[in-house]
């Protein structure tokens, strides 16, 4: 279970009392070292900037400013950083909102711990993380849109094909470039190709269509 290197945490959480139980849950796991906290979107995207760190765990709803504004906002600056959105809501619209903003993950403010530091692992190792009972709102969510039912379908390049692999595996941009041994910027292209084709707004989409598919076909 255990990382290279502890990864730095950061936590953007308006309610004191979570960030407090978070934090000892950071401070007591060995692959991560937190590094600091923000009460508020504005404080997190300044901390965010200045600490830099591996790992960002981000509040939906707060005062000031929304988590995904926040998202978008460090996503539109650069910011090489994880980002994993950490809610109570479970409502179908926020997940979705953040999953085509950019989001790394959605996690479940109720997860059990252990289950919450071990999606945070898995984040922390380049894959995508969501709650398990959200993956069905996802379902639910792409079927009635038109898009191609079966693989065969898509028009998909055998390039895109073996990305679009990788995505299901949960994988990111960066973790899937060394994987294929190739740049970066070429698996974002790709990625953004396949989602035209598959008429879907974002990777976890995709991740979960093509799997679907696959059960469908039979295919493991």
């Amino acid at each position: 279970m255990n990382l290279e290197a502890p990864q730095t945490i950061v936590i953007v959480d308006d309610h004191p009392l979570f960030r407090k139980g978070v934090i000892q849950l950071i401070q007591a796991a060995p692959e991560f070292k937190f590094v600091g906290e923000a009460p508020s979107g504005k404080e997190g995207i300044a901390l965010a900037h200045r600490l830099q760190p591996d790992m960002i765990l981000l509040d939906l709803n707060m005062k000031d400013m929304s988590g995904v504004e926040v998202l978008k906002t460090l996503k539109d600056d650069g910011l090489d950083a994880r980002i994993i959105m950490l809610t109570v809501s479970d409502q179908a619209e926020d997940l979705m909102a953040a999953l085509q903003a950019g989001a790394d993950g959605y996690l479940l403010k109720d997860m059990e711990p252990e289950d919450l530091m071990q999606q945070l692992v898995e984040a922390a190792r380049g894959k995508i993380t969501i709650s398990e009972r959200l993956t069905r709102l996802l379902v639910t969510s792409l079927r009635d849109k038109a898009r191609p039912t079966q693989l065969s379908e898509a028009g998909l390049t055998e390039q895109e094909s073996r990305i679009l692999d990788h995505l299901v595996d949960g994988k990111s941009n960066k973790l899937i470039a060394k994987d294929m041994g190739i740049a970066e910027g070429t698996v974002k292209v790709h990625v953004k190709h396949l989602l035209k084709k598959l008429n879907l707004r974002s990777r976890v989409e995709a991740a979960v269509w093509a799997d679907r598919c696959r059960r469908q076909q039979g295919k493991p």
